[in-house]
């Protein structure tokens, strides 16, 4: 059997077992509030200079389990059949075989919905007993950035629903005209 074929089998038995035992996110230190960024310092990812890691969390969860749950967000809310936050994007996810590191790729959608451009990047590694999630915009429009880290916070928050909010970014911020 060939290793992804191995891992997509040993990743249903654990979202399996997850959803079986009346596990919850919360169960893994996902959505326990935790260390993570401010949102005044998640709308900021919609920068236009090099692209820049953010800190986005920090939960008591391995890397590969903090990928189950929100990887299946992910899926189920921004590259879903009916209506996704990113129908021109694919989804690429890149597992290392101990499991101390996951590495989820956004990319733009190329001919035959192969992978084309890379475009964000969402990096969940193991900082001891825990995970630290990093994300980092690397060609994501920025109020999509915006979005996609608002939806990562509110998920390690606890929250798992599909949100249509969408967060005032800073380049929109800078935009508007102060009241005087």
């Amino acid at each position: 059997m060939s290793p992804s074929v191995r891992l997509s089998i040993g990743l249903l038995l654990v979202a399996a077992m997850l959803s079986g035992c009346g596990m919850s996110p919360s169960s893994y230190g996902i959505g326990s509030g935790g260390a993570g960024t401010s949102l005044a310092e998640e709308e900021a990812t919609g920068s236009t200079g090099a692209p820049e890691a953010t800190n986005v969390a920090v939960t008591k969860a391995r890397p590969l389990d903090t990928y189950v749950v929100m990887g299946g967000r992910i899926k189920r809310c921004w590259f879903n059949a009916t209506d996704p936050l990113l129908p021109n994007h694919v989804y690429r996810a890149d597992v290392s075989p101990n499991g101390s590191k996951v590495t989820i790729t956004v990319h733009q959608r190329a001919d035959l919905s192969r992978a084309g451009l890379l475009t964000y990047i969402i990096d969940f590694k193991q900082a001891g007993a825990g995970t630290v999630i990093t994300t980092e915009n690397r060609k994501m429009p920025p109020n999509l950035a915006a979005k996609m880290q608002y939806d990562i916070s509110r998920w390690q928050r606890g929250q798992s629903d599909c949100s249509k909010t969408m967060p005032a970014t800073a380049s929109a911020k800078a935009a508007k005209p102060k009241a005087q």
